[in-house]
């Protein structure tokens, strides 16, 4: 299975459509959105392109394939124009016998089991880290709103293996659990 993670897009059309471009042409099962969709939120600078209808038209038109948690930058209008539920802090779903647990990252985290995954965004960061627990914390980083010197980036999962990418393709991390 070949899935898709990305988070803090922020409204950003341009590299929504990026995201969205490497979805429809990299055979993905699922695209995972951690928060922070259309807004850029008051402590951000506007992202490339920032134009949340034209990204919100994109995103609609694959939303059966797209799985989002609720970011601090989400309002209740945005359940109205999106095709899919953002109303959600958190999500659990399982890919190769795997739970994955899916929120922002700016709440607290619930008690994860040996070997679970856990996905957040929030800090625009990519991230690997092993916690408590053995649970493997992920963060994609942000794909339009990058920050610590890091560029815009994503993540794959596959085979067992998370890969960050930033858009010109190189891998900033990898770590196969």
């Amino acid at each position: 299975m070949k899935i898709l993670i990305a988070s803090d897009i922020h409204g950003s059309y341009y590299y929504g459509s990026k995201l969205i471009d490497i979805y429809k042409n990299g055979s993905f099962s699922k695209l995972l959105i951690l928060g922070d969709i259309l807004y850029h939120g008051p402590r951000n600078d506007l992202p490339k392109d920032y134009n949340p209808k034209k990204l919100i038209n994109l995103l609609n038109s694959i939303s059966n394939e797209i799985i989002a948690v609720k970011g601090n930058c989400e309002a209740e209008v945005d359940q109205m124009v999106l095709d899919f539920d953002v109303s959600s802090n958190s999500s659990t779903v399982y890919f190769d016998d795997k739970l994955f647990y899916l929120t922002h990252g700016h709440h607290k985290f619930p008690s994860l089991n040996k070997n679970n995954i856990l996905l957040t965004g929030h800090t625009h960061l990519p991230l690997y880290e092993k916690l408590e627990n053995d649970v493997h914390h992920l963060n994609p980083g942000s794909v339009s709103l990058a920050k610590g010197g890091f560029q815009n980036s994503y993540m794959v999962y596959e085979n067992n293996t998370f890969t960050i990418f930033d858009f010109n393709n190189n891998i900033i991390l990898e770590k196969t659990i």
